[in-house]
């Protein structure tokens, strides 16, 4: 608590150090020593008043546009990133990963680095995203996921019932070495895994840890890294149906029919999800997001239950260790959750592309939001010159009538970049988004 209290005093420090120098200008970290944290130190760079929660060192960030809009600062030109912007659609990337296998890929730390570079080094972006898939939590619980080019990712066995759930929950509390009490319940055993869930996600996860180290340092203060993670819902609903779905026809049966499964699987998925992102933070991600790529598969009702608390419980998790970690959250398909996410910690509410912009912009910057979004991905197939026209279209009709560039907005699209992108048409939605001017 002492060290929450002394934190607003450092930043108004930063702050006054901030008022003699340029904007955007690098500077040396301020450092912090906060009282009630054994150990813990906080460095806010005075230039931006930007929190470095890391005790590793890195070098200075060159380009802070993305942090600066997220806490409402002015910025020069509007920040943009994409998601998925490493992948597929690239042909470095196509010819990288030739020889491996995605998820070997994945838990190497230093190709991990050379993919999330790549679209960095191809483009002007403000922000890179590390290269990760969120079914790593699935599996740091020990189930065995296959990525199949013409299917996508496939559990061995779904998670659809009690009792095979049940089996999860055997197996962790095995592998964390707990005596489980004869005759617990099943509520019980999930209580056990609830309070050692930070020990679910280390050492199994420390690969992407130190892929985030490993990254940050090879950015070299280029742009942001974001971590990430897929909310528990969404990462439910693969473990239900064992893959994607068209139906999510398990995943009904469940929720519908034994709740309290869904909601014990999912309480494990919440607490595992907040220290994963927290054990990010500690290796150096600068901004987080959490994918509900999933939010709209069922009814409104089903996402108030099953996925609102939950993502509310990790940003409330991450918040009260790190209360200045921008945190963004994605629910995709679920418009009818605005108005709920805009009441939880998150700072950025990202937009899908049924939404409008404009509209959605005023909506949550009144209620001290950001958002993020939300141009649509078909709009990559149009003809460069197309791209333009329309980007900066949908921009006019979002800001045209302010005398600034809007502030709380990072530009992005509604999902992410398709196999089947051309490369340089994301080029020219970049160059548009930093063109833009308003005109008032």
């Amino acid at each position: 608590l002492a060290a929450l209290c002394a934190l607003p005093l450092a930043i108004v420090a930063a702050a006054a150090a901030l008022r003699s120098t340029k904007q955007g200008a690098t500077l040396q970290p301020i450092e912090v020593h906060l009282e009630g944290q054994p150990g813990q130190q906080w460095a806010i760079a005075a230039s931006t008043g930007t929190v470095e929660y890391s005790t590793i060192k890195f070098p200075p960030l060159k380009n802070d546009r993305l942090l600066r809009t997220v806490r409402g600062e002015p910025v020069d030109r509007i920040p943009v990133w994409i998601m998925r912007q490493a992948g597929r659609y690239l042909p470095e990337y196509r010819k990288f990963m030739a020889d491996k296998e995605f998820f070997a890929m994945c838990r190497n730390p230093k190709q991990v680095a050379e993919v999330t570079l790549q679209p960095i080094l191809r483009y002007d972006l403000d922000a890179s995203i590390i290269f990760s898939d969120i079914l790593v939590i699935p599996q740091a619980m020990g189930l065995a996921v296959k990525l199949l080019p013409d299917k996508g990712p496939v559990f061995d066995e779904p998670v659809d019932s009690r009792a095979t759930w049940a089996k999860v929950q055997d197996r962790l509390l095995s592998t964390l070495g707990l005596k489980v009490p004869a005759g617990a319940s099943s509520a019980e055993k999930n209580k056990m895994l609830v309070d050692n869930a930070d020990k679910l996600v280390s050492p199994s996860l420390d690969y992407v840890y130190e892929a985030i180290t490993e990254t940050r340092k090879a950015l070299d203060g280029r742009v942001p890294l974001l971590g990430f993670c897929g909310a528990p819902m969404t990462l439910a609903i693969y473990m239900i149906e064992g893959g994607g779905s068209r139906t999510f026809a398990k995943t009904s049966h469940l929720m519908h029919g034994d709740p309290e499964t869904a909601h014990e699987m999912l309480a494990v998925l919440s607490h595992m999800c907040a220290h994963y992102l927290m054990n990010q933070v500690k290796a150096g991600a600068q901004a987080l997001q959490v994918f509900d790529s999933y939010a709209g598969a069922l009814s409104p009702a089903i996402w108030k239950e099953f996925s609102l608390p939950y993502m509310k419980l990790i940003a409330d998790m991450v918040k009260a260790k790190y209360p200045e970690m921008p945190m963004i959250c994605f629910a995709k398909d679920a418009n009818y959750g605005l108005e709920s996410l805009s009441q939880t910690k998150y700072d950025i509410i990202a937009l899908d592309s049924s939404m409008d912009l404009g509209e959605n912009y005023r909506r949550m910057t009144s209620k001290g939001k950001g958002v993020q979004g939300n141009i649509d991905t078909t709009v990559l197939y149009a003809p460069p010159e197309k791209i333009s026209e329309v980007v900066a279209k949908e921009l006019k009709a979002a800001f045209g009538g302010m005398k600034a560039l809007p502030t709380r907005y990072i530009a992005n699209m509604g999902h992410g970049m398709n196999p089947d992108h051309d490369p340089e048409h994301l080029r020219a939605f970049i160059d548009a988004i930093h063109a833009f001017k308003p005109t008032p």
